[in-house]
């Protein structure tokens, strides 16, 4: 039986990078560090004069793009490993595109 590691990862708020461990006791972070926060709350109060909803997620035409790129590499990699699956790929080749799809969701949940 292989255990499986069920922790949820937390990333900051602004900028997606990953959090420490949460203390056993208080409020859990929700950004990295006080320049992540200044910025979060400058981005809340342009959403509330611009009448957007305050869980809206305004993102610039690059950043965008940039996300379009990283979610299209992932369904590369993906189809790569449906067709290597086809071709009757070893383990090790597997292993190897699994591992290249894991990178590309990583890129890909990173909003900025």
């Amino acid at each position: 039986m292989v255990a499986v590691n069920t922790r949820r990862v937390r990333h900051c708020g602004w900028c997606g990078s990953g959090l420490p461990d949460a203390a056993a006791s208080g409020r859990p972070r929700r950004y990295c560090g006080q320049a992540c926060r200044q910025r979060a709350y400058e981005r809340r109060g342009v959403v509330q004069r611009g009448g957007l909803p305050e869980d809206a997620v305004v993102l610039s035409a690059s950043e965008v793009s940039d996300l379009q790129d990283r979610l299209f590499a992932l369904r590369c990699a993906a189809e790569d490993v449906v067709t290597a699956v086809r071709d009757g790929a070893t383990r090790d080749e597997l292993a190897a595109l699994a591992a290249e799809i894991e990178f590309a969701a990583k890129a890909a949940e990173r909003l900025r």
